[in-house]
């Protein structure tokens, strides 16, 4: 057994997310890419763009590690949830390479300080804005798991494809006919329970 590196376990699954979230991009358009799929917008290249946003802002500007990166969608004239979407003249390239900067960025300060280290939310309120490296790190992930997980939804809609990575579905074995059979059989449950009630 290794000794345990909270660092190094946070990072695994910090860039675990990272790695999922920019998977669903692979293989669409510009379009299907920034289309938006639910009633709020929601869209997968916007996902990206927000996390790295988020990125930038936690791991670094809270701990006076300013990345120098412009991000016009937050300065007060910006638009509003502008960090949601990509404009037209927002490539993909753009976007994920802004992402990739903040990774390098926010790992950097991961590297650079120890996990207890205190910085303030600059857009929390004031004497409620005080958190640990720590607790930012396992912030990040959450948040950027939990994009991770609207991505899937929104590629499995968009064209059926699923999971973490391309050779990882974590899906159950089963064919296109298995998971028709299965979606039927959960439809017929959840009528059922309905009719029950």
């Amino acid at each position: 057994m290794t000794s345990p590196d909270p660092k190094a376990d946070l990072h695994r699954y910090l860039q675990s997310a990272r790695d999922a979230l920019l998977w669903k991009l692979e293989g669409l358009s510009e379009y299907d890419v920034r289309r938006p799929f639910t009633p709020t917008g929601t869209n997968l290249l916007g996902l990206v763009k927000h996390v790295a946003t988020m990125e930038l802002g936690y791991l670094g500007d809270t701990f006076g590690r300013p990345s120098g990166e412009p991000l016009p969608w937050l300065e007060h004239a910006g638009e509003t949830n502008g960090d949601m979407w990509a404009t037209a003249d927002e490539s993909r390239e753009f976007v994920v390479g802004l992402y990739r900067r903040a990774w390098a960025h926010a790992d950097a300060t991961i590297d650079a300080l120890p996990l207890e280290t205190t910085g303030r939310v600059p857009w929390w309120p004031a004497g409620k804005d005080e958190v640990t490296l720590h607790h930012a790190v396992v912030r990040v992930i959450a948040d950027t798991q939990r994009h991770a997980g609207h991505a899937d939804i929104i590629r499995e809609l968009m064209d059926g494809a699923v999971g973490m990575n391309e050779g990882n579905d974590s899906m159950m074995p089963g064919g296109p006919a298995w998971w028709e059979d299965y979606r039927a059989r959960l439809e017929r449950a959840a009528r059922e329970a309905d009719e029950n009630v």
